[in-house]
C-alpha cells in the first residue's frame, strides 16, 4: 500500500522475557476507581457508576523519562495497574473477561491537573489534561500465564524516596472483570487495547528533576525521571 504521507509507527510495549513487542490499539482509563482517591477529588464513590476516558496510544513512553509538559503549573502523578488485552469484543460477560487478558504492566497516568480542572468547570473534555505527549510512562508487560490475574497486592508510588501513594488492588471499586465487561458495552474492545485501572489516594504535583518509583506486587517497579 502506498500512503500520501509517511505512515505513523505503531505504538508498542515490551514484553518481559521476550523479544516480541505488544502493539497497542487504544488506551482506556478508569476514573476514580479507588474510594479514597474519589473522596480526595471531592466525589462520593457510592453514588456514581464507573466512567472512562482515553489517552492516545502514542502517549506511551518506556524510556524512563517524563518530559514536563508546557502550559501547566500543576502536573500530577497517578500510579496504576495496566491491563493488556489479547482479544476483545462487545458485551463480554464478567465471568469471561479474564480470558481476554494478555498480561499486566505498571503505568503512570500523568495529568495536567490545572488544565483538567479548568475543562471540568467548563464542561469540556479532559484531553488537554490527560492525553498529552509522553503522559503515559509504562513498564514492560508481564504475561498473565506467568503471574495469573491479580485480585490483591500492594500498589504504591515514591517521589524522591518518599512514599506518596499506597493502596491495594483489592480496593478497586470495580474489579478487572467488571471493568472489561462494562467497557465492552460502550466500545468494541480489540486485541492491543490497554486499560489503566485507576489510582489510589495521594496524588500530587511533580517538578523537573523529581524521580518517581512505582510498584505493583508481582510486576516489579517503574522508575521514571521528570525532565
Amino acid at each position: 500500500m502506498t500512503y500520501a504521507i509517511p505512515a505513523p509507527a505503531i505504538p508498542t510495549l515490551p514484553i518481559k522475557g521476550s523479544e516480541l513487542r505488544f502493539p497497542v490499539h487504544r488506551i482506556y482509563c478508569v476514573g476514580r476507581n479507588y474510594a479514597d482517591h474519589a473522596r480526595e477529588m471531592g466525589h462520593d464513590p457510592t453514588k456514581e457508576p464507573p466512567f472512562f476516558f482515553q489517552k492516545n496510544p502514542d502517549n506511551l513512553t518506556t524510556d524512563g523519562e517524563f518530559p514536563f509538559p508546557p502550559l501547566s503549573n500543576d502536573v500530577q502523578y497517578e500510579i496504576e495497574l495496566v491491563v493488556a488485552l489479547k482479544s476483545g469484543g462487545s458485551d463480554i460477560r464478567p465471568e469471561d473477561a479474564l480470558g481476554h487478558v494478555f498480561g499486566y504492566a505498571i503505568g503512570l497516568d500523568m495529568t495536567r491537573r490545572d488544565l483538567q480542572g479548568a475543562a471540568k468547570k467548563l464542561g469540556r473534555p479532559w484531553e488537554v489534561g490527560k492525553a498529552f505527549e509522553k503522559s503515559a510512562p509504562c513498564s514492560a508487560i508481564v504475561r498473565a500465564e506467568e503471574i495469573g490475574h491479580p485480585v490483591s497486592g500492594a500498589i504504591w508510588l515514591n517521589v524522591n524516596g518518599t512514599r506518596k501513594q499506597t493502596g491495594d488492588l483489592s480496593q478497586f471499586i470495580w474489579d478487572i472483570p467488571h471493568q472489561i465487561a462494562i467497557l465492552s458495552t460502550l466500545f468494541l474492545l480489540a486485541p492491543g487495547d490497554l486499560i489503566m485501572t485507576g489510582t489510589p489516594a495521594g496524588v500530587g504535583p511533580v517538578g523537573k528533576g523529581d524521580r518517581l518509583l512505582g510498584h505493583v506486587e508481582g510486576l516489579g517497579k517503574l522508575d521514571v525521571l521528570v525532565v
